[in-house]
């Protein structure tokens, strides 16, 4: 914790750039989301990030949804390949969007929520035929 004009200040603390860096939710558009100095404190800037990160969150549900065999495909082995680098992408994604929301910023959290969801229910499993988990019978 730091001391500042006699105060002390528990949810933030000081980079080298003096900036503030949150240890706690807050809503706002001043901060640091992924790199350093961006998307900075214009509004325009802000607004991108949250539209980029909300895509990127719909992505990654595409990417969870997406069947990539072809029937009839006897290709083993490019199959799995092509899995495995989908999933590692996925994943990577799905760790990006972590890191975002743990900027603390509010609009982020709400944007990723919000992404997966839409991106769920547009690429999720389909009614017919689902073999989802029944959880009341």
């Amino acid at each position: 914790m730091h001391e500042h004009n006699g105060m002390h200040e528990h949810n933030k603390m000081h980079d080298h750039n003096n900036m503030m860096k949150h240890m706690t939710f807050y809503w706002g558009k001043d901060g640091e989301i992924l790199f350093s100095g961006w998307p900075g404190t214009h509004t325009g800037m802000y607004v991108l990030a949250l539209v980029i990160i909300f895509v990127l969150a719909i992505l990654v549900e595409w990417l969870a949804g997406t069947t990539l065999a072809k029937p009839g495909d006897k290709d083993v082995t490019s199959d799995q390949l092509l899995r495995t680098l989908v999933h590692a992408l996925r994943m990577g994604l799905a760790y990006l969007l972590m890191l975002a929301v743990m900027s603390f910023n509010v609009g982020v959290f709400i944007v990723v929520i919000v992404g997966h969801a839409l991106g769920y229910m547009i690429f999720g499993p389909s009614q017919e035929g689902s073999e989802d988990l029944e959880l009341f019978n």
